[in-house]
């Protein structure tokens, strides 16, 4: 019978192509590797490495064989996993990364109750707009703004509707007066959460019809944050997602600049969550994702 302790040491051997180092990964000895393997190539009927004194390589065989050993490894993990959830409460740690604004104005607030909710759950957050890689950062769960980029092979479930306005600060109306179309923007120091030269190009859009304006700014910052700060202090129009923005409108500090025309960003109009397919497979990591959709 194949035992996960045979599966777990191929596929150990295979990543790191090395029996020293895996037996120093998995905390056990080198013989203790080289066992389990002649077991699994024993019962297999195959030989799955070539060895040398200097190095170990993948045979035909074991390079076929390495894909279905992984997923045999996820599905024995999920099957615990379900069988922990429900003999008891949830348990475990979650790693996340979101963005930065999103993360302190809207997530930050939902998990201290799901916390509370779960007292066996220990969540790790890391907020930042850098692109994270999930695998080799060993993230559960990443919520980005959109799903232009790739995510091959990746879960993805839309978790919440990000709108996004043009706002300024009534005092910048009063010296600059307010553009009444969307061209009128170029005359307009205009400011956005800005990453590259393309981010100098606004597009907007009013049922059918879609204008993509050259803006100007003698302010680039790469923090919504920030932007919202320089809108607040009469700095210039800002294009900003709703939830960062609402308090200010509704307390007077900035107003809704051309409301007829909706604005359309590289970020989308979503937050997604983003997990690989066997992080998904565990149950926390999906209770979690439920959770925090809005």
């Amino acid at each position: 019978m194949i035992s996960a302790d045979m599966l777990l040491a191929f596929v150990k051997v295979a990543e790191n192509l090395s029996v020293s180092r895996t037996a120093i990964a998995l905390a056990v000895g080198k013989s203790v590797v080289s066992k389990r393997i002649a077991q699994l190539e024993s019962h297999l009927g195959a030989t799955l490495f070539s060895r040398s004194t200097r190095q170990v390589a993948l045979t035909a065989a074991g390079e076929a064989y390495l894909e279905h050993a992984r997923k045999a490894l996820l599905a024995m993990s999920a099957g615990e996993e379900v069988l922990t959830s429900l003999r008891s409460d949830l348990n475990g740690r979650i790693r996340v990364t979101a963005p930065v604004s999103w993360g302190q104005r809207i997530l930050s607030k939902k998990i201290p109750e799901f916390l509370k909710i779960h007292p066996g759950i220990e969540l790790e957050l890391i907020l930042s707009d850098r692109m994270m890689d999930l695998a080799h950062e060993r993230f559960d769960i990443a919520f980005r703004w959109s799903t232009s980029q790739d995510h091959k092979d990746l879960y993805i479930k839309p978790i919440a509707r990000i709108e996004w306005l043009m706002v300024c600060a009534p005092q910048y109306i009063a010296l600059h007066s307010e553009p009444a179309r969307p061209e009128e923007l170029e005359k307009h120091s205009c400011l956005f959460y800005w990453r590259d030269t393309s981010d100098d190009w606004w597009t907007l859009a009013s049922g059918d019809d879609v204008k993509r304006v050259k803006v100007n700014s003698r302010y680039h910052v790469d923090n919504p944050e920030a932007v919202l700060e320089a809108c607040v202090q009469g700095l210039g129009v800002g294009l900003l997602p709703e939830y960062l923005c609402k308090d200010a409108i509704v307390d007077g500090s900035l107003v809704k600049v051309l409301p007829a025309w909706t604005p359309r960003t590289r970020f989308g109009n979503q937050i997604t969550a983003v997990t690989p397919p066997d992080r998904m497979r565990v149950y926390r990591n999906k209770v979690f994702i439920e959770f925090v959709q809005f």
